[in-house]
């Protein structure tokens, strides 16, 4: 196992404390065979209690990506990004879907699976619903309008991609990201103390199902805050992601050592054909 030290390209944090460019130690790019061996991502990451403090980091991973987003023309295309903001295009409604969930396996190349039960994308409103706890209606955030997005009976969402148009053959990425909302498990990673291991994780596996790099998303403690966590590399070399969003499946309640989390916005590079 090669372990490589990846920079942080944007650190924000709190207004009132310190924002460096750093080495972020504890990041882990861990590589399994000689194609992947000098490959080197770049981080972006932010979190804090307003979407502001983390637009920044948010924008500088799009323009990393490829400043066109490409929604859902047919693919492959030789550059751009694609993004999914569970909104629906300003929805309200709540859409529970089983797994696999393949709402937009056609149009931007993503396949969802959860060893829940499915998925739900819904208002604030619908979250509380969806999972019988009202709480739920007063401590999250939305990043982009109206919805949020999490699994059913499972803090665990695995993502694979494909070729957006065709939905049939396996495709890889360059990088990808998301933003969360209610991390409040410190990640463990920054600083000279090391604190609790955190909540929210995700992993990246390549082509041959090995996994290329893992770190836990930055927390910022408190109802709603949003955190964001992205990773690019060079190449397109990110074929599945594995994200575990908070420490427990949503339903229980939010207290104490238990951090529900749930999800908005997947920003991902254009999803390029492989053979495996």
């Amino acid at each position: 196992m090669k372990r490589s030290m990846v920079f942080t390209a944007v650190l924000t944090f709190c207004t009132g404390c310190l924002a460096l460019i750093v080495p972020v130690l504890g990041h882990e790019a861990r590589m399994q065979d000689d194609k992947t061996n000098d490959l080197v991502p770049t981080v972006f990451q932010a979190a804090g209690p307003t979407i502001s403090i983390i637009q920044g980091a948010v924008d500088g991973f799009r323009t990393a990506l490829g400043i066109t987003d490409n929604r859902n023309a047919a693919g492959p295309l030789a550059s751009g990004r694609r993004e999914i903001n569970w909104d629906g295009g300003g929805s309200t409604a709540t859409t529970i879907s089983p797994t696999p969930f393949t709402g937009f396996l056609q149009t931007r190349g993503a396949l969802y699976t959860t060893p829940g039960t499915g998925f739900v994308q819904a208002p604030l409103a619908g979250i509380a619903d969806t999972f019988r706890n009202p709480i739920y209606s007063k401590i999250f955030q939305t990043f982009s309008p109206v919805r949020l997005f999490s699994p059913i009976g499972s803090n665990i969402t695995e993502l694979e991609f494909f070729v957006p148009g065709d939905g049939k053959t396996p495709a890889a990425v360059d990088g990808f990201g998301a933003v969360f909302t209610d991390v409040d498990q410190p990640d463990g990673r920054l600083g000279l103390k090391r604190a609790s291991r955190g909540s929210t994780l995700i992993e990246c596996f390549g082509v041959d199902g090995n996994l290329l790099f893992s770190s836990f998303v930055p927390s910022s403690p408190g109802d709603g805050n949003l955190s964001f966590f992205g990773v690019k590399f060079d190449e397109a070399v990110i074929a599945r992601v594995r994200i575990t969003a908070g420490n427990v499946a949503p339903g229980a309640d939010d207290i104490g050592n238990i951090d529900v989390v749930m999800m908005d916005d997947f920003i991902y590079g254009e999803p390029q054909p492989f053979k495996k």
